[in-house]
């Protein structure tokens, strides 16, 4: 499998139609890949809080999903198209992940359940979501996480629990706490034996500047490509198979003892 990682500038001076435009391009030159997957409210800003609300959209059928949906067509690849800021039928706003098939088709959304900001921005201007999501790819099963799920390992036990064997995880994390996003990207991988797959922006919006370092981690936590601050294309050839032998070889899950007896989607 041959994953792209697209980490985009995200940017105050760039308009959101113009990005939406350059990121459709972006995606329709990923004809080599199989899966491609885009960073966190890319195209209104993780951090640009004043405009969540006019760039809010449908989530099947707003301009956001139209372009996605259009450009993984083209390409022939499914498309994490990160999320968007999603308007719900009741106007509730959401921190949504797309996720379309070599079809055009959207096979899966899965709303951030982890609302960063400690009582101000996301965490008071959008609502949270309340199930966890998987999408059965052609090699492999992918558990969907935004950011700032990232801290909160139990979610990614329950993704490994309803088969998860990787992780794909857009952000608009920030570049002052760079170590720390890098380092529970590892984490995650090695305590799941899962890859992960974590698309950051670059760039600064609303006045915070995003970490990049984009990076795909190996089951053993093994980092197989790193990107730096700026807009970059990450590529990498991922094995499939490496999950199994790696729980296999290594059968550290068949071990848990305490589990967390939660409803899902809790």
């Amino acid at each position: 499998m041959r994953a792209s990682l697209l980490q985009i500038d995200v940017n105050s001076q760039e308009s959101v139609a113009a990005r939406r435009e350059r990121v459709a391009a972006l995606v329709r030159e990923q004809t080599d890949s199989d899966l491609v997957v885009l960073p966190e409210l890319w195209n209104v800003g993780a951090f640009a809080y004043e405009s969540f609300d006019s760039g809010a959209e449908a989530a099947a059928d707003g301009p956001t999903a139209g372009a996605m949906a259009a450009a993984a067509a083209d390409a022939g690849v499914w498309l994490h198209a990160g999320s968007i800021v999603e308007r719900a039928p009741d106007g509730t706003l959401y921190n949504t992940s797309l996720v379309f098939g070599p079809d055009g088709a959207l096979h899966g959304t899965y709303r951030k359940i982890h609302r960063f900001g400690f009582d101000e921005g996301e965490a008071v201007m959008m609502g949270g979501g309340q199930e966890l999501v998987t999408v059965e790819l052609p090699d492999a099963v992918a558990g969907l996480a935004t950011c700032y799920d990232l801290r909160f390992p139990e979610m990614f036990r329950r993704l490994t629990d309803a088969g998860a064997t990787l992780f794909v995880l857009p952000a608009g994390w920030p570049a002052r706490r760079r170590g720390h996003w890098t380092l529970l990207g590892r984490a995650r991988a090695v305590e799941n034996q899962a890859y992960v797959l974590a698309c950051c922006s670059a760039g600064t919006n609303g006045g915070v500047q995003g970490a990049g370092h984009s990076q795909v981690v190996d089951p053993w936590g093994e980092v197989l490509a790193e990107a730096g601050e700026e807009e970059q294309v990450l590529t990498v050839e991922l094995d499939p198979g490496k999950v199994a032998t790696t729980r296999e070889q290594f059968p550290v899950l068949r071990d848990r003892v305490l589990g967390l007896d939660l409803p899902k989607g809790a």
